[in-house]
C-alpha cells in the first residue's frame, strides 16, 4: 500500500486497509492497542513473554484495561499480542509506546527507544508510518529514533517512510480519563502525515485531538505537562516543610487560601511513578545542551526526591517527642504503590521511607493489597504483606498511612497502636486532623 493512497482514503477505506502494530504492551501501549482494535486490525508486540501470555488469557495485571474489554478485543475484534516480530511485519502503521527511563545519575536512558526503533527498522516498508508515543525531549524523534530506522531499514525518511508523534497521556489508576476520552496531541513529519495521524487518532477518540504544527512542538508539550506538575507539587512540599516547622497545619492553610477565586489549590505529597518523577530529567538534560540551566525544574526534582526521607524523619521526630524508643520499634507502613488504588510500583517513594526507617529498626511491616508482592521483592528487595488481616492483629509503635487505597480508608488505625501515646503519620491527609499525629 502506497502512503499517498492512504492519505486519500475515506474512513471506510481507512479502516479496511490500515493494520496497526503497537510496540510495548505496558501502561500506555495496551490501552491504546485495545482501543485501536475496535476500529482497525491491531497487533501488540512486547519482548516480555510472560506479559504477552497473561494478556492473551484476557487478563491485565496493571488493571488499566478491564478484563471484559480485553477479552472482547481478543474474541470479537481479533486483537493479538505477540513476541514474534514476523507477525507484525505486515503492519503499515507502527506505534511506539515503550518506557523512557533515566539511569542511576538521572540521565535519559534511550535503550528501550533505540531498541524499538531497531525492531521497526527490520520490518518497515515503503509507505509505512511510525508514530511515537513515548515521552521524550524536543527533537528526539527526528534526531535519534528516525536515524536508527533509516540505518537498519535502508529506507529514506519522508521519502520511503514517514513519522508522527502523539504523546501519551495515560494516568495510571484513573478510571475517568481513560484513553478514549483523552484529547490527544498529534503531529507529523510532513503536512500529509500530520493529517493522516490526526485522522487516525480522531477515528477512535471521543474528545478529539489537537494537531501541533510540528513533531518538536508535540514532544515539548508533553514534557512540560509533567514538569509543570512536578514544580507545582514541589512548591506545596516546600510549604509543608515550612508550616510543619512553624507548627501550622498545611492543609488548613491551603483550605483558607483556596477561598480566593484565583488560588490554585494543590496538595503536598510524594512524587513517584514513571511520568512526573522521570520525564522532567529529559528536558533538564536537553536544556543544558543548549546552554540553559533549568534551575526551577532541577530544584523541584531535588525537593520532591527528598520527601520520602522527610516523612521518615518526621515520624521519628514525633516518636522521640512522645518518648518512644525508635531503635527496634515496630512500625507499619500502609501502602507501597506510587499512588492510590493502582498496582503501579514504579519509582515509588515509599521505598525511601522504608529505607530511612530501616537504619533504626528491622521491625517494619509494609502492607499493600494492590501491589504485586513478587514484583516489589524483585524490584526493591522488600517483602510486603498483601492481606490486611495479617497485619492488623499486631500492635505498633508507629503507623505511616502512606497511600490512600480505598482498603485503608475505613480502618480503625489507632486501635492497631500499642497505646494512645504511639504515632500515626498521615502522608495523604485522608484522616481527620485529630486522628493523626502528623501529616504532610
Amino acid at each position: 500500500m502506497r502512503y499517498m493512497n492512504t492519505m486519500e482514503m475515506n474512513q471506510f477505506e481507512l479502516a479496511s486497509h490500515i493494520k496497526i502494530g503497537v510496540i510495548g504492551m505496558g501502561y500506555v501501549g495496551l490501552p491504546l492497542a485495545r482501543l485501536f482494535s475496535t476500529k482497525f486490525k491491531t497487533i501488540g508486540y512486547d519482548l516480555n513473554s510472560k506479559r504477552v501470555g497473561e494478556l492473551m488469557t484476557g487478563t491485565d495485571s496493571t488493571l488499566e484495561v478491564p478484563d471484559t474489554l480485553l477479552q472482547e478485543a481478543i474474541n470479537k475484534h481479533g486483537f493479538l499480542c505477540t513476541t514474534n516480530i514476523e507477525l507484525i511485519k505486515d503492519c503499515n502503521v507502527y506505534i511506539v509506546a515503550v518506557p523512557t527511563p533515566v539511569d542511576k545519575d538521572n540521565r535519559p536512558d534511550l535503550t528501550p527507544l533505540k531498541s524499538a526503533s531497531e525492531t521497526i527498522g527490520k520490518i518497515i516498508k515503503k509507505g509505512d508510518v511510525v508514530v511515537y508515543e513515548s515521552t521524550v525531549y524536543p527533537g528526539m524523534t527526528e534526531e535519534v529514533c528516525i536515524p536508527v530506522i533509516e540505518r537498519v531499514s535502508g529506507l529514506i525518511f519522508n521519502t520511503d517512510f514517514f513519522a508522527g508523534y502523539s504523546p501519551e497521556r495515560i494516568n495510571p489508576g484513573d478510571k475517568e480519563h481513560t484513553v478514549e476520552k483523552i484529547k490527544k496531541v498529534t503531529s507529523g513529519s510532513t503536512p500529509e502525515t500530520a493529517d493522516f495521524v490526526d485522522a487516525l487518532y480522531n477515528s477512535v477518540l471521543v474528545n478529539g485531538t489537537h494537531k501541533a504544527p510540528s513533531i518538536k512542538v508535540a514532544e515539548a508539550s508533553k514534557i512540560i505537562e509533567n514538569a509543570q506538575r512536578d514544580v507545582n507539587i514541589a512548591f506545596m512540599n516546600e510549604l509543608s516543610k515550612i508550616f510543619n516547622a512553624m507548627n501550622i497545619d498545611t492543609r488548613d492553610v491551603l483550605d483558607a487560601a483556596a477561598s480566593k477565586w484565583n488560588f490554585i489549590k494543590l496538595t503536598p505529597g510524594l512524587v513517584g511513578g514513571h511520568c512526573i518523577s522521570v520525564d522532567p530529567y529529559y528536558l533538564i538534560q536537553k536544556a543544558q545542551v543548549y546552554g540553559v540551566m533549568p534551575r526551577i525544574m532541577m530544584s523541584s526534582r531535588r525537593l520532591n526526591e527528598s520527601m520520602g526521607e522527610y516523612v521518615a524523619f518526621q515520624t521519628i521526630k514525633l516518636m522521640n517527642k512522645k518518648g518512644i524508643v525508635v531503635k527496634n520499634a515496630k512500625i507499619l507502613i500502609l501502602g507501597i504503590t506510587f499512588k492510590e488504588n493502582c498496582p503501579d510500583i514504579r519509582n515509588t517513594k515509599i521505598v525511601d521511607i522504608f529505607n530511612s526507617l530501616k537504619e533504626y529498626t528491622d521491625n517494619i511491616i509494609v502492607c499493600d493489597p494492590r501491589a504485586d508482592a513478587e514484583k516489589v521483592s524483585k524490584e526493591y528487595g522488600i517483602n510486603i504483606v498483601s492481606d490486611i488481616e495479617k497485619v492488623i492483629c499486631y500492635k505498633y509503635d508507629a503507623i505511616i498511612l502512606a497511600v490512600a487505597h480505598n482498603e485503608f480508608k475505613n480502618l480503625a488505625i489507632r486501635s492497631y497502636l500499642k497505646n494512645d501515646n504511639c504515632v500515626i503519620y498521615d502522608v495523604k491527609g485522608i484522616l481527620k486532623r485529630e486522628d493523626a499525629d502528623g501529616r504532610l
